[in-house]
């Protein structure tokens, strides 16, 4: 669908980035200049920490304002940001939600800009100072000059400051005098300004971003991008909705917190066990470098370098280039050597990349396009919307792999590698075309061009899908997992595909809820398009569309609100786009559901034992549907306790596996850890005291000087977690008289946990079972079984339905 056509086009536009929930139905009408906006309704109004419950209803009722229905909609338009955090998101994974359900195109436009067309729209001319509230005391401050055609942009891309740096860089203009300022920021920030000089102020009416300013800023940028023609250089504005992200201006306050860290020329750890990655099977792993690999990275660009043209640089100037602020390094690692780097200077809104060199006998892995992506992801959270290199004109095996990432030849440097040898310049758009992998997501991970077109079907594999029915999607983003998953009519899963984000959380040792939200609005429409393409594998077509599933069913909780809303924005959207029921799930009954894989007859009433990295509780399941929680943890939750540990010993993250592989090594009598709780009576479980008392245990053996048995250690720590685990769990046996007992969780997957259940109440003839491995970790597969039991009994949600991060059985 092109804006800019010869036909008028319907166009919904949402905004979530602000208080105002803004909200337009237009149509875009060609014209001599690009696209007439006609505003048929509008549904902007306040909506402070309420938008993913107001927004998809908004959107509906503003279309039947303007006489239309979701069906008339060509286009779906979303302002990117910036803005609070959640509330982009929200409104772009809403909209992506919309986009698919709809089959249409989504496009994207800045926040800030919206503004500025509405403070154009109230008739002010001249320079206008966009400020807009980053909290924490900042501002995204921006300046347009606006004229009777519009506003124009006097800055290159978003970014964000602190306040008294705003106003003091605005004040020293010599045109102060003459801005016009408006933003929601005045509403905190107007003092600070006044004291500064400035006495222009629009109307505050003006301040907010509006439907309708989103919609004017959409048809200047279509015509000056010149998208509609098929030039695909802008993703916002390609129509894909997965390449439509929230206008980033800083990296999250983990990543800047690790950014100092790995500044020291000490750094802020204690070696404390000599454990190299191999423990963790942690090979070939990305990380931000720091000063304590120049050396190595040093060393690995002479051999690199040694028989070209290009002049290697040494250890000072790797580290000289490291401290200054815009430029990122990363390094590829594997058991601790260094094995590739990549770096990048922000230059305005263009990522230069400075050099990218993988070691000799680690070419043909992926790990040079790996490199670039992360060094070009942290800078697109910078705000680079563009990256740039430059390439040997000889070296044809790295034009290859650029062109595969996306860059594309725009200029030529004669003899700059020396007489004889030019340099290439080549630019690429932000994200990078990196090879789709289920298990990264990664932001570009659109299978096809969009809208997808489905392949024609037979009669005979229409009815094959319609026979297989009602085919209900699953949505699960409760953590650090972006799972979706289709279950059939028979209750069988046909399509399962789960996008894991542990390799960014690993190096920050535990979960980051920002960074966690960050990904799942990124993987959401890949991992959406995988899941439809791998069902219709399934019966034998292409791919599967929103007309062949009856219901969208969505984890609404408990997990980190930040990962949650997004699952259930883009669920509302795909149900609202395709005019599906909607039905929200309990995480946690998921995880009792996961044990129908394994035993299929199973049936209530029995005891489940529920542990996880957030959870460990002991439920008496007396029907599905009808649970009592016997006990839960008074602190840590069991896999809480394992990550813990495996920081404290330097074994990375997650601490599960690594610690039981360790474990099956150990002599689990080797030392003696309290059983916290163990005779307390009741169903209470304690794991904190447990994990100090072990990282005492760390701590005084490093004092002394002495070395720690890592297996002995991890076997002892494992013992006396699951001794207090299996002997409550008995006890609620016994209580409830239940002949059947079932595991759930993450740490459901640990060996000795299931084998001391399995032995134990194998001498009491209770049955046990534990679910694949498979269905242990957060996935769709057992969201989707509790889903298709809410829709057979007509269990639905509404569209007003909104995250429950303390949801409970």
């Amino acid at each position: 669908m092109n804006i800019d056509s010869t036909t008028s086009q319907l166009v919904l536009a949402i905004d979530t980035s602000t208080d105002m929930l803004a909200c337009a139905v237009a149509e875009l009408v060609p014209g001599q200049a690009g696209a007439d906006v006609r505003v048929l309704a509008t549904g902007d109004h306040q909506c402070r920490r309420q938008a993913n419950v107001e927004l998809v209803s908004t959107c509906q009722d503003t279309l039947a304002r303007a006489g239309r229905s979701m069906d008339d909609v060509d286009a779906v338009l979303v302002g990117r940001g910036p803005g609070s955090f959640t509330g982009v998101r929200i409104g772009i994974a809403t909209a992506k939600g919309l986009a698919c359900g709809l089959e249409r195109p989504l496009f994207g436009t800045s926040t800030l800009d919206a503004v500025a067309w509405g403070v154009w729209r109230s008739g002010v001319r001249g320079l206008v100072g966009v400020v807009g509230d980053a909290m924490r005391r900042e501002v995204y401050p921006a300046l347009y000059q606006v004229g009777e055609a519009g506003p124009e942009r006097l800055f290159d891309v978003e970014s964000v400051s602190k306040v008294p740096a705003a106003v003091s860089a605005w004040a020293g203009r010599a045109d102060h005098d003459q801005i016009m300022l408006a933003g929601d920021g005045l509403k905190k920030y107007r003092v600070q300004f006044e004291a500064a000089g400035f006495s222009r102020f629009a109307d505050e009416d003006a301040w907010n971003p509006t439907g309708e300013g989103l919609l004017r800023a959409l048809a200047v940028e279509r015509v000056a991008a010149h998208v509609g023609s098929g030039d695909a250089t802008a993703p916002a504005q390609s129509g894909d909705p997965a390449l439509v992200l929230p206008v980033y201006t800083r990296l999250s306050d983990a990543e800047e917190n690790e950014a100092k860290r790995l500044g020291l020329k000490e750094p802020a750890t204690v070696a404390t066990t000599g454990c190299d990655d191999a423990l963790a099977d942690r090979h070939l792993q990305l990380r931000p470098m720091n000063v304590n690999d120049v050396a190595a990275v040093a060393a690995l660009e002479g051999e690199v370098f040694a028989p070209s043209n290009h002049t290697p640089w040494s250890a000072r100037l790797f580290s000289d280039d490291l401290a200054e602020p815009g430029h990122i390094w990363w390094v590829a690692h594997d058991e601790g050597q260094i094995v590739g780097y990549a770096g990048a200077v922000m230059a305005g809104g263009d990522a230069q990349v400075s050099n990218v060199a993988v070691a000799e006998g680690r070419r043909r892995e992926g790990i040079a396009g790996r490199l670039l992506a992360r060094v070009t992801y942290d800078a697109q959270m910078l705000g680079a919307a563009t990256s740039s290199l430059e390439v040997d004109a000889d070296n044809a095996a790295a034009q290859r792999l650029y062109a595969q990432l996306g860059y594309r030849e725009v200029g030529r440097r004669p003899n700059y590698y020396g007489k004889g040898h030019d340099a290439l310049i080549m630019e690429a758009q932000l994200p990078l075309v990196t090879p789709s992998r289920h298990d990264t997501p990664d932001p570009h991970a659109s299978v096809r061009p969009w809208p997808i077109v489905a392949a024609p079907r037979s009669d005979e594999e229409a009815a094959a899908i319609a026979g297989a029915g009602p085919l209900i999607l699953a949505i699960e983003s409760s953590c650090d997992e972006t799972a979706m998953a289709i279950i059939d009519g028979a209750g069988q899963i046909v399509a399962n595909v789960v996008a894991t984000q542990i390799d960014f959380h690993a190096r920050f040792g535990g979960v980051v809820p920002e960074i966690a939200s960050r990904k799942h609005t990124e993987a959401v429409v890949g991992v959406y398009e995988e899941t439809m393409a791998q069902a219709g594998a399934h019966f034998g077509v292409d791919t599967l569309v929103p007309a062949d599933l009856a219901a969208v069913g969505v984890t609404q909780g408990p997990g980190l609100v930040g990962a949650l809303v997004v699952g259930i924005a883009f669920a509302k959207g795909l149900a609202a786009g395709s005019d599906l029921p909607l039905i929200g799930v309990d995480h946690l009954e998921g995880h009792l559901f996961a044990n129908l894989f394994e035993t299929p007859d199973l049936r209530p009433p029995f005891v489940a034992s529920l542990v996880s990295g957030g959870h460990t509780m002991l439920v008496h399941v007396r029907d599905w549907g009808d649970y009592e929680v016997l006990g839960q943890t008074i602190d840590d939750a069991v896999g809480e306790a394992f990550d813990k540990v495996a920081k404290a010993l330097g074994l990375g993250y997650p601490g599960g596996p690594v610690i039981s592989k360790l474990a099956a090594k150990g002599n689990k009598k080797a030392i003696h850890f309290p059983r916290a709780m163990m005779h307390s009576g009741d169903y209470s479980f304690s794991l904190s005291g447990l994990k100090t008392s072990v990282i005492t245990y760390i701590n005084n053996e490093n004092k002394a000087g002495r070395p720690i048995n890592l297996p002995d250690l991890a076997a002892s720590f494992e013992a006396a977690v699951i001794d207090v685990q299996v002997a409550k769990a008995v006890d609620a046996v016994r209580q409830t008289g239940a002949k059947d007992f079932c595991v759930g969780g993450g740490v459901a997957a640990n060996p000795q946990l299931r084998e001391a259940y399995k032995r134990r109440f194998g001498h009491m003839g209770v049955r046990v079972t534990v679910p694949p491995l498979s269905a242990c970790t957060d996935n769709a597969a057992m969201i989707a079984l509790v889903a298709k039991r809410k829709f057979d009994r007509g269990e639905l949600s509404d569209l007003h339905m909104d995250a429950d991060p303390n949801m409970s059985l």
